[in-house]
């Protein structure tokens, strides 16, 4: 783990005691966690293609992130002749990321090979490609979850399914029969009701019909629109009949622009290389998506699948803010010891990467429930896996970056250190694709739905019974804790976190490396740890944890 120090001269002084910069490195080759996971799960099928994403994902690509986060997406409302054009202007490093993962299939591969693992081998090639540049992964997600939400129009599924499915990137505005490859975007929240859709005030008209498909023009707004340069949305706007489903492109059938006017592009905190914008609809053209009446149920089988990607990203973000710290420290003398020799830093360190791995396995469990299709069982572990780490994931993301970064010092404030991005990106997860308290509700109304979805995740959580009595207890007491359900909702952040502590452990005992598993319940099950990141018991092997951990360089 140790590097070897880096000098030059300057001016005035001998630069030393620097690590040398953690780029240029094969981001699959480099990481045996994510080797590990992905080969336990079946995605090693894909293991060749993974080599070759992992390569460029940890070399150029990611020296486009940097300058994709640096040079903001630009919005130009009219062109010289003053005509409104509604156009995005990307820097070429963004187009660079966006090539690079249509033409692997990274926005398709389940739906192109649809086999044991696809889901698995694609939520690596996620987890690599978040590590160079986590904005453009938006456009990415929802190009790949539209295809769930298209199943319900079969006749739009087969019009554009192909197309979305290619691994052709194409970024002209150009009509989308004049494509051979397309993207998705997503419109769903307006200003008065966020993750309330059902307050939604868009409103759409009868037209007529296209082929098959009833068609209709769309008035409204939508409070956020991510990445408006897509060929198509995913919408929502009411019927008589209820809110209903649409996909509204850019482009009308013939030709002529699509009365979708950008309003601004939002300036946000973190991911910084997507445009977010706000959106108004006058009169725009769309087709229903799937029953009228029944927008909420079509389409959350597209957020479902972005939820899903929200936990990928969180937990790649913060696989690479320890692999940051862990590198930095490793090249770094304070005191006269180097950091990795003093056990302090060595306890935060392994704890930051214990938390990495528990995501990573969390998360791989999920895209193996995926690989599964229309078991049962393996939907029910889908419908409260995705709420559970979604919730649990995200939201320990936003934490983990902070103490990486502070472990990498003050030079990790600056801009040019990749920890100033996670820490700026960490947010974005937990709070888009539903807040904290969406997921909680959300799995409130599965387990009131479908009691026996419990009943399945707690079979689950037995196969590691036996292994640990301290979470032999931890797992007896999550179960009673469901007894009194008067007082379930109000309780149902800390029931969702004791789900996900105890699942996350489930998978370390049965699959995982016995220092990591043995140190994740202790610490975070037995209480022996406390609620900062550096706090794990003193009997933890954490030298061990971090040479597991380390990135493995050439």
């Amino acid at each position: 783990m140790q590097q070897p120090p880096v000098e030059c001269s300057a001016e005035t002084h001998r630069v030393f005691n620097q690590p040398s910069p953690l780029q240029a490195i094969n981001l699959w080759h480099s990481d045996r966690l994510l080797q590990q996971w992905t080969r336990h799960y079946g995605g090693d099928w894909h293991e060749a293609q993974l080599v070759e994403f992992g390569q460029r994902c940890g070399g150029d690509l990611l020296a486009a992130g940097f300058l994709a986060n640096k040079h903001k997406p630009e919005f130009h409302s009219h062109d010289r002749f003053g005509r409104r054009i509604d156009l995005v202007e990307y820097h070429p490093s963004y187009h660079q990321l966006m090539a690079h993962a249509i033409e692997s299939g990274l926005h398709a591969l389940p739906w192109q090979q649809p086999r044991a693992g696809a889901h698995v081998a694609r939520a690596a090639m996620e987890y690599m490609h978040t590590q160079a540049d986590p904005g453009s992964g938006c456009p990415l997600t929802m190009t790949f979850a539209a295809i769930a939400a298209l199943r319900h129009q079969p006749q739009l599924l087969k019009s554009w399914g192909e197309k979305i499915c290619s691994n052709h990137y194409d970024p002209r505005n150009v009509p989308f029969f004049d494509k051979a490859g397309l993207t998705i975007g997503m419109a769903m929240t307006e200003k008065q009701g966020g993750s309330d859709v059902r307050a939604n005030t868009t409103r759409a008209v009868a037209l007529g019909v296209d082929g098959e498909v009833p068609t209709f023009e769309l008035t409204g707004h939508k409070w956020f629109c991510s990445a408006p340069m897509c060929d198509g949305f995913l919408v929502l706007a009411q019927l008589e009949q209820g809110l209903s489903c649409f996909l509204l492109p850019r482009w009308r059938p013939d030709g002529s622009k699509n009365a979708l006017f950008i309003q601004r592009l939002k300036n946000k905190l973190g991911n910084v290389s997507n445009a977010s914008s706000e959106v108004e609809y006058r009169g725009a053209f769309a087709w229903l998506v799937g029953e009228p009446g029944r927008g909420v149920r079509t389409i959350i089988d597209m957020v479902a699948m972005t939820r899903f990607d929200c936990m990928v990203g969180s937990s790649a973000q913060m696989a690479q803010a320890a692999r940051e710290a862990i590198h930095h420290c490793g090249g770094r003398e304070v005191f006269g010891k180097n950091l990795h020799q003093q056990p302090l830093m060595q306890n935060v360190l392994a704890d930051l990467a214990i938390e990495a791995e528990a995501a990573l396995a969390m998360t791989m469990r999920v895209a193996a429930a995926l690989d599964c299709g229309d078991d049962a069982g393996e939907q029910a572990i889908v419908r409260l896996g995705t709420a559970l780490g979604k919730y649990w994931i995200c939201k320990r993301a936003v934490q983990h970056s902070y103490e990486a970064m502070e472990s990498i010092g003050a030079v990790g404030l600056i801009d040019d250190n990749v920890a100033a991005r996670l820490y700026r990106e960490a947010p974005v997860n937990a709070i888009w694709e539903g807040s904290g308290n969406v997921q909680c509700l959300d799995l409130l109304r599965v387990l009131q739905r479908e009691p026996q979805v419990l009943q399945q995740f707690f079979t689950e959580l037995g196969s590691a019974s036996g292994r640990d009595q301290r979470y032999d207890d931890y797992l007896a007491a999550l179960q009673q804790s469901f007894a009194e359900r008067e007082t379930l909702e109000q309780r149902s952040r800390l029931i969702v976190e004791q789900m996900a502590l105890a699942w996350q452990a489930a998978l370390l005992l049965t699959a995982g490396e016995s220092d990591v598993a043995e140190a994740f319940v202790a610490s975070r099950l037995a209480g022996a740890g406390g609620h900062m990141y550096g706090t794990l018991p003193a009997q933890t092997r954490c030298l061990a944890i971090l040479q597991r951990a380390a990135p493995q360089l050439d």
